[in-house]
């Protein structure tokens, strides 16, 4: 036992430097190039005088999309008939987001809410139902909102990488759908269990659970709706993000460019460090703005993330002697 836990222990420092690696050899990589184009000294004068009342409003909209999310997860977890307090769902949320500072990937944070809630719960592949189709809500409506924006803007967009980019995403969620709610995928996808026997029951479970939200799709399509609510107000905190540096973008092209740099962010990596400027950067350098723009827009998404995620852990802290939140 002892041997397992120090090797456990040496696989999460690799796993955390690899992604520290990734993270910040990428951005060193962004700012290489803006040394490479010249445009370092007018990008510094841009941020020396930053308008702070956008950032100000960027990021009371970016408190509110959280808030947006919550209620989202709420949607499901009714749906599937939980009986979960709203506090003690808001405390494992909150605790999640913070997680997804530090967690492998983007989902780093489901996995906290789902294991924070399942501690002595009879229902545990109902609540893992419903922080699996919360994710899939959210994607789903990355998927719409960028789909309609693309149809919106046809004409403004001839660069083929970026239909490309949807069109995956479009596969993605179609494949992940046709699994989900058809019993003969899912039970061949369950095969890949087959030597984990309680695992593979929890897994078709789970699915049964997921199958009931068919006769409730109300329920899939107010997520959905609330899912779409959230990309188009992180469409607009990147909008104003970039007048806060002086850029004049229309909103058109921060609908589009939203969801695929959410999926970016999903990437290993430090929050989303790195994978989330990068594309950013490419998107923006592809309509004409000057270079370290985009860089500059997400260091401040992410400087959002960790005031975010810092108080959630407090709120987490301060509710964790509450009897009706700890199980």
């Amino acid at each position: 036992m002892p041997g397992r836990k120090k090797g456990g222990g040496v696989k999460k420092s690799l796993s955390f430097l690899l992604r520290f690696g990734l993270s910040f050899g990428l951005l060193w990589f962004l700012f290489f190039r803006m040394t490479q184009d010249g445009k370092v000294s007018e990008l510094l004068d841009l941020i020396r005088t930053t308008d702070v009342r956008y950032i100000v409003y960027a990021f009371m909209l970016f408190a509110l999309i959280h808030g947006l999310l919550l209620l989202r997860w709420r949607i499901f977890i009714e749906a599937l008939k939980l009986q979960v307090p709203w506090i003690n769902m808001a405390r494992y949320f909150f605790i999640g987001l913070f997680g997804n500072l530090f967690m492998p990937t983007a989902i780093g944070g489901d996995v906290i809410k789902a294991v924070g809630l399942c501690v002595n719960a009879r229902q545990k592949p109902a609540i893992v139902a419903s922080v699996l189709l919360d994710r899939l809500s959210g994607f789903a409506s990355m998927v719409v909102v960028a789909c309609f924006a693309l149809v919106w803007g046809f004409s403004y967009l001839t660069n083929p990488v970026i239909w490309i980019m949807v069109c995956i995403m479009a596969f993605i969620l179609t494949g992940l759908g046709c699994v989900l709610f058809n019993e003969r995928l899912y039970r061949l996808f369950c095969s890949v269990f087959y030597f984990f026997p309680r695992v593979k029951k929890a897994v078709i479970q789970m699915h049964f659970d997921i199958a009931l939200l068919k006769d409730r799709k109300s329920a899939i399509v107010k997520a959905i709706g609330v899912s779409c609510c959230s990309q188009l107000l992180l469409a607009l905190t990147f909008f104003l993000l970039a007048r806060a540096l002086h850029q004049d973008v229309p909103l058109f092209y921060f609908i589009i460019f939203t969801p695929i740099t959410c999926v970016a962010s999903a990437l290993p990596s430090i929050g989303g460090l790195g994978f989330r400027e990068g594309m950013l950067e490419y998107l923006l350098m592809h309509i004409g703005v000057m270079s370290g723009i985009g860089v500059s827009i997400g260091l401040l998404d992410f400087l959002f993330m960790v005031v975010v995620g810092v108080l959630g852990w407090v709120f987490f802290m301060c509710t964790c002697n509450q009897r009706s939140v700890c199980h």
